[in-house]
């Protein structure tokens, strides 16, 4: 095919010369190469400026100022690279193709620019576009071949025709994502990559060109007359076209880098604006943050603090009273535990809604954290302060629905009066803090003023904690005394059950009813069991080497040493130390105990039960009762509560629970134990409904180890024809330390002995 005096997709003629002295000239060839490369970097940032101009004028001036760049860099090349070609026969070229071959660079260069100005780029407008592209930088090339007039004919092979085609189509695609990538960064890295990829542009422009050229072929006629070269200039032509397309390329560069520092001063200036803006909102936002609650909308506690404040100084210039109440939800953990947190910050908005609802419009109404409130109101006596706690308590029982479900949610309050219970804020916090804990105390739901005896409470407390905390460590004060389970079938003291003492040096023994709950408040408790259980083996061991072999010891442990992961490997251990047999133990948990992580609880049960120790449920009956879980735990022993015992044989209904819970246990292959034993008539009741075990005052108080000896053998000098212990009388008098510590008292009853 003849086009423009190239033979194209044609077989070179028999007839003829074939030119194959042909070279290129090494240093025009790299000066082509590297104004290929700085047009195509020059490109890149004009299209980077092209994206980041917000005017359309400036867009289209980036956009013709690209295409020039693109345009020169690729017809430069082509123009050096033609000069550097060198063949042994004189060679001119036209000027109009030449001019041709321009245009036809600056169309396609266009249109790459064109085509990197979208917004959204599919793959067919890559396809497409790198198709236009690429066969315009073709048409150029062979336009401008067809500029060279040397007299002979230029065949071309149909391979490297459609390679070159093929690496023009690749590297225009190229060029398009190149470009598109680099509209935007900042940066050493991104800069670098950038001279990377034009790097990589000018590799795939100046490969069309050569692997074209390699496919040519001059044949010369046989009817023309080969014409020597003339005075060759083409280096000085070659390096004048270079330092002119370098100095275009430059310059848009230099324009580009200046547009870039004036853009980013402009967007410095515009991000300063909108930080001092942004700084202004962010101010009285934290303004907002700092007094308000951002949940409910209330005071927070600095707000609170800070208006408390104002409100006593003004009552104080008024002679007049205020009313500091702190509300409490009850039992709201339930409702994030089972609903979610989502769900309870609902509950709260609802919740402060009604409490604001329950007070006056001069009311200061807090949210203090969690779930806690604060009402602060103007009074003139003790019972309006009342009057408005029952208003709000009443206001609270309204039914809420939220979640799905319909919830009745009450709050418990504790009220100080200013000044009669403080005079700061703190001190009025602390002390309706106080009187908050009594009502709690109390049954939840009710309200409690705040007096000098709550404080003093708090203050015996804290200081038994104190103490409590020593005697653990430096093992004083602390002792076990033991009570006897008498076995109905034998006549004869089986167990023993260890309760702990604390012979306090003032107070005297105390009952563990009267420390346990500071133990388990404190995180003591675990320490305190394992102290029991190892003093009570070793106490066991000792009762063994006196004769005592067939007993067994029960010991308590609390629902926090049950959650204890290495509890197994303690009871282990005392046993070991104490050289007793893992038969010889008994543990004895509370119901509600076992109720927590059920398939964890029965995980470290069967571990303690493998090794051989025995378990005992406490308490039936006074927690959930779930024989569903019942069934499931690994025990051995059931324990009645004594509260269902009070009131037998007298209370049928009483009896009637006492023979079930006896009859299910031994169906479920369970000892039972019932406990709380004090008259004869009860005695004779268990052993007619075939209970295994009693244990009880009717039988013998808990003793020291000290008595405990001469008391097993009175008790089985009197076996098996049981009688009860003559000497040994109910005893009880008021005892004014408990009176003192009673809203701090909540030890289950197998932990008081009866």
């Amino acid at each position: 095919m003849d086009w423009l005096g190239l033979q194209l997709f044609t077989e070179l003629p028999d007839a003829g010369r074939t030119l194959i002295d042909c070279r290129h000239e090494p240093l025009l060839i790299v000066i082509a190469f590297a104004v290929a490369t700085a047009g195509c970097f020059a490109t890149l940032d004009m299209a980077e400026r092209q994206s980041n101009s917000e005017h359309r004028t400036a867009q289209r001036q980036w956009r013709m100022l690209g295409a020039c760049c693109l345009a020169g860099g690729i017809w430069a090349m082509h123009f050096i690279s033609m000069l550097a070609f060198q063949a042994p026969i004189e060679m001119h070229y036209d000027v109009t193709l030449t001019g041709l071959s321009l245009v036809i660079a600056l169309l396609a260069a266009w249109l790459a620019m064109t085509s990197l100005d979208r917004t959204q780029m599919r793959l067919h407008h890559y396809l497409q576009s790198a198709l236009l592209i690429g066969l315009g930088i073709v048409l150029m090339h062979f336009v401008g071949m067809a500029a060279l007039q040397t007299g002979a004919q230029q065949y071309y092979k149909t391979s490297l025709l459609l390679a070159s085609t093929a690496i023009a189509l690749l590297t225009s695609l190229a060029a398009l994502l190149l470009a598109r990538y680099f509209r935007n960064g900042s940066g050493t890295l991104h800069q670098a990559m950038k001279y990377g990829a034009s790097l990589l542009m000018a590799s795939g422009i100046v490969a069309t060109h050569f692997t074209a050229m390699a496919g040519m072929t001059l044949v010369l006629p046989d009817t023309t007359a080969l014409n020597l070269p003339s005075t060759d200039n083409s280096l000085q032509l070659g390096l004048t076209v270079a330092l002119i397309t370098l100095l275009i390329s430059a310059s848009s560069i230099s324009a580009a880098l200046s547009d870039k520092k004036l853009q980013s001063k402009e967007e410095d200036l515009r991000r300063y604006g909108v930080l001092l803006n942004q700084l202004d909102q962010a101010r009285a936002s934290l303004q907002q943050a700092a007094h308000y609650d951002a949940l409910t909308n209330l005071v927070n506690r600095r707000g609170f603090n800070q208006l408390f404040a104002e409100r006593m100084a003004q009552q104080s210039s008024d002679q007049t009273r205020l009313a500091l109440m702190f509300l409490d939800i009850d039992h709201f953990k339930r409702i994030n535990d089972s609903l979610g947190h989502d769900v309870g910050d609902e509950l709260l908005k609802v919740i402060a809604d009604h409490i604001k609802a329950a007070t006056r419009s001069q009311d200061l109404v807090a949210r203090l954290g969690g779930d806690e409130f604060c009402v602060v109101t103007s009074l003139h006596n003790r019972d309006e302060a009342c009057h408005l706690a029952q208003r709000i308590m009443q206001r609270m029982k309204e039914p809420i629905e939220l979640g799905g479900r319909r919830m009745v949610m009450t709050t418990s309050i504790g009220i100080s009066i200013y000044p009669d219970d403080g005079q700061t804020a703190e001190e009025l916090l602390k002390n309706a803090d106080l009187a908050l804990y009594q009502s709690k105390g109390s049954g939840r739901n009710s309200l409690h003023f705040f007096n000098s005896s709550l404080k003093n409470r708090a203050t015996l407390a804290l200081q038994l904690e104190e103490e409590l905390r020593l005697a653990l460590l430096e093992e004083r004060g602390l002792c076990v005394h033991y009570q006897p389970i008498f076995d109905l079938r034998t006549g004869q003291v089986a167990k023993l059950e260890a309760l702990v003492r604390w012979l306090h040096p003032l107070h005297g023994l105390i009952g563990p009813d009267k420390f346990i709950g500071i133990a388990e408040a404190n995180g003591m408790i675990i320490d305190l069991d394992l102290w029991v259980l190892r003093h009570a083996c070793q106490d066991l061991a000792r009762l063994h080497q006196h004769g005592y072999a067939g007993l067994k010891i029960t010991a308590n442990c609390s629902a926090v040493t049950l959650g204890h992961e290495n509890l197994p490997n303690e009871v282990e251990m005392a046993l070991l130390e104490a050289g007793l047999a893992p038969g010889r133990l008994e543990l004895e948990v509370t119901e509600n105990a076992l109720m927590g992580d059920i398939q964890q609880t029965v995980k470290l049960l069967k571990r303690i039960r493998n090794y051989g120790v025995g378990l005992s449920i406490d308490d039936f009956g006074t927690g959930y009762s779930s024989l569903a879980y019942l069934k499931r735990l690994p025990l051995d022993v059931l324990k009645i509560d004594r509260s269902f015992l009070q009131d037998v044989p007298a209370i049928l209904k009483d009896r009637q629970i006492i023979q079930a819970i006896i009859a299910m246990a031994h169906t479920l292959h369970l000892e039972v134990v019932c406990e709380g034993v004090e008259t004869v008539e009860q005695y004779e009741f268990l052993a007619e409904n075939g209970c295994d075990y009693l244990q009880g005052y009717l039988l013998s108080r808990p003793v020291p180890m000290s008595e405990l000896r001469p008391m097993l053998d009175q008790l089985e000098r009197q076996a098996p024809a049981f009688t009860p212990c003559c000497d040994i009388a109910l005893q009880g008098s008021p005892d004014l330390f408990a009176d003192t510590l009673g809203y701090r008292a909540g030890a289950s009853t197998a932990r008081r002995g009866r």
